[in-house]
């Protein structure tokens, strides 16, 4: 098997026990992937974004959780945009059956656990 790869999960946090769910398959040992979680709940300031840009640039990719809670949450627009503008590979998966919210410029596949590791095998 090859190296585990670092991926950073870009979330809203409405959708927090999606993200419990993936960071759930990171830490099965059969998982190709270590999980990076910049989750806050205080306002993302200035040192919350040097945190995080930091830790996207240390990442292999971005894995935005797309829901319609990621049309509001400020933080995860944040997060995809810095991934974008730091040229990091970032898809998207929908984190609900009934939910095809569609980000602007972002790859978004339905979740299936073959599609993460898929992806992930790609970076």
């Amino acid at each position: 098997m090859a190296s585990k790869k670092t991926i950073f999960v870009a979330f809203a946090i409405e959708d927090e026990k999606i993200r419990n769910m993936i960071k759930g398959q990171s830490l099965n040992t059969d998982s190709p992937f270590e999980y990076i979680d910049m989750s806050v709940k205080e306002a993302y300031d200035e040192e919350w974004k040097k945190k995080v840009r930091t830790r996207i640039l240390r990442s292999d990719g971005v894995l935005a959780i797309v829901s319609k809670n990621s049309l509001t949450s400020t933080g995860q627009k944040w997060e995809i945009k810095c991934a974008k503008d730091e040229k990091v590979k970032i898809r998207g998966i929908w984190a609900y059956k009934d939910d095809r919210t569609n980000i602007e410029g972002l790859n978004t596949m339905v979740w299936t656990w073959d599609n993460i590791a898929n992806w992930i095998d790609s970076l």
